[in-house]
This record gives structure tokens, sequence and C-alpha cells, in this order.
């Protein structure tokens, strides 16, 4: 929804366990020389002030990266994480949290492509400032969900496809779906990442479900629950991350990461975590 603003949230507990899964996909995909195409179907602006109004409004950068900032014992995928936020505040202070188009900027080769959908349009402008003048990226002002039949199957044969929406609107969920049910006829190979929230919509807890029966070559579900309802049942509890073709190694590297994450996350004695998978 072009009411959504991210920067309200960046930083926070589900950009933390988003942005890791991320980071540990895009490793995996550069330990093959041959090239590959990221496309970002919700890419936000790029990177975020944590000093600005909205981040601050609700400091939820607090509970999210702020707790892992200056920890010492970090499991190795998180502290790779976190090394890529710190080379993201030069200055060594936590000043800014960088958006999925951040990582990937800073974890793509000069082989690979990226492309990035964005329609909030100063979302947008700040993205095509940061992004649109580098040659392998390409920034489109159109809706990332149509904006995918586009770019995939891709040149290189070779794809990783990052889809977070806000979900703010009930039509996220099956277009969640539509789309890339559309994406893996085009190309079964690709890696489909998707994020979704945990809250209490039937949408969001019939969602990975929904996914499994897209996913003939396997799949693997991480969720990090850290919070409650309010008593009114809003708020964020967690998030999840699927997916579609994972790397082979995922699973195994999550394992260290996940209770590490419920513990140094958790906001309440109920925090927990799941990992599921099944394989191709």
């Amino acid at each position: 929804m072009l009411a959504y603003r991210h920067a309200f949230h960046a930083g926070n507990h589900a950009d933390v366990l988003k942005h890791t899964v991320l980071t540990m996909v895009l490793r995996y995909m550069n330990t093959k020389d041959k090239p590959y195409r990221l496309i970002d179907t919700h890419a936000g602006a790029g990177g975020y002030s944590l000093e600005g109004r909205y981040a601050q409004k609700k400091g939820e950068y607090e509970q999210g990266i702020g707790r892992l900032w200056s920890r010492d014992d970090l499991p190795e995928a998180v502290a790779d994480y976190v090394a890529l936020v710190r080379s993201f505040n030069p200055k060594g202070r936590l000043e800014q949290y960088p958006g999925s188009p951040a990582f990937a900027q800073m974890l793509l080769r000069p082989q690979d492509q990226l492309r990035l959908f964005e329609l909030h349009p100063t979302d947008h402008r700040i993205l095509a400032s940061y992004l649109g003048g580098i040659k392998r990226a390409e920034v489109y002002d159109t809706d990332g969900f149509d904006g995918l039949k586009g770019q995939v199957p891709p040149s290189t044969r070779r794809a990783v496809v990052l889809m977070d929406p806000s979900y703010e609107g009930q039509r996220d969920y099956s277009r969640v779906v539509t789309s890339l049910r559309d994406a893996i006829a085009r190309f079964a190979e690709g890696v489909y990442v998707v994020w979704y929230p945990q809250v209490t919509k039937l949408e969001a807890a019939q969602l990975p479900k929904k996914l499994e029966g897209l996913a003939p070559k396997g799949w693997l579900h991480v969720r990090l629950t850290v919070q409650q309802p309010d008593s009114q049942g809003f708020g964020l509890a967690g998030s999840g991350t699927f997916i579609i073709n994972p790397p082979y190694t995922l699973h195994d590297q999550l394992l260290p990461v996940m209770p590490y994450l419920v513990d140094v996350l958790g906001q309440y004695d109920g925090a927990n975590y799941l990992i599921e998978q099944r394989a191709a």
C-alpha cells in the first residue's frame, strides 16, 4: 500500500530474521561463478535513518538490531549480518539501517544483476538516487507483483526473488501466491524468498501451507516469535520466511541461529522459533 513506510519498522526483529536469511542465501549464490539476478518486488527506500522521526516514533530497531549491535557472542551467520549493518555505518555508531537493496548492493558481485521495484513515490525517489545509477541495477516505479513476470526466467538462468510486501491490505496475501505460482511456472529453478508477518489474521496463518503447494522441488520455512499480541490481538508477534528451492546448506546454518535469536530478541517467556523443511 502506498501509505506504508518501512522506515517506521527498519531494523526491528522481523528485519533481523529476513536479512539474516537473505544474507545466507546470497552468500550461497556467490559460491558459484555464474552470475545471477536478484529481483526485489517491494524494495523500499534502500536504507533508513534510525535517528529520524519515523524510526524514533516507536524505536522498533532497539528490540532488533539494537540488541545485537554490541554483542560479542554472535553465531557465524548473525555475525555476518551484523558486520554488513556495521559497514553501512562507517562512523561506528548505529545510525542507519540498510534495506534489502543495500544488502544486495553489498553482497552482489559485478557480474550479478539487481532488479528493484518500489511504488511509493518518496521511497522510489530515494532508491533511484541510491542505486539507479549503478550499471547492474534497474529501479522500477511499478508494481512488483506484476513486474516479476518480465524478470523470470532471467538470461543468467539463476535468480533469487525476494518478496516482502507490507501485507497491510488483505489482497497482498493472495497476490503473493498468485504471483509466485506464475513465476515458478516460468522458472521452476529460481530461489524464492517470501517474508510474512506473524499477526492474528487467518491469511497470515494460512500462507505457509499455501506456499508449500507451490514448491514441488523443496522448501524451508523458518519463523521467529518474540512477543505476544496486545489484548485486542494486534501487534507483530514475530515473522516468518519461506524459501522455495532453498540452498541445501541453509537448514543447518539456521540451527544455531534461531535459538540464539529467541534468547536475545525474545520479549516474553513464550518466545520461540520454528524450522521445518521438505527436501527436493
